[in-house]
């Protein structure tokens, strides 16, 4: 294997440094939110843009975002009807 097939470790992880316009708005990333799912039911979550939370309707919990991370913390959501 040659020098130049290794990966450089100075340079950024290419997943974790995504471009802004490539981020849902709020800066959460697309990808994050396709795979992540609520902690207590393990079923998908739906994004709701406008309140910047993550709805688990299973649940009847509604998960926040704050500064384009998601909080997957059952005691810091918020009670939906």
């Amino acid at each position: 294997m040659s020098d130049s097939s290794r990966s450089d470790p100075s340079m950024p992880n290419s997943s974790l440094s995504m471009p802004a316009a490539d981020r849902a708005e709020g800066g959460v990333d697309p990808k994050l939110l396709e795979i992540l799912v609520c902690p207590l039911t393990k079923c998908p979550l739906e994004y709701d843009a406008d309140k910047q939370e993550l709805i688990s309707r299973a649940a009847k919990l509604a998960y926040p975002i704050r500064d384009g991370i998601p909080i997957m913390l059952p005691e810091e959501a918020r009670r939906i009807d």
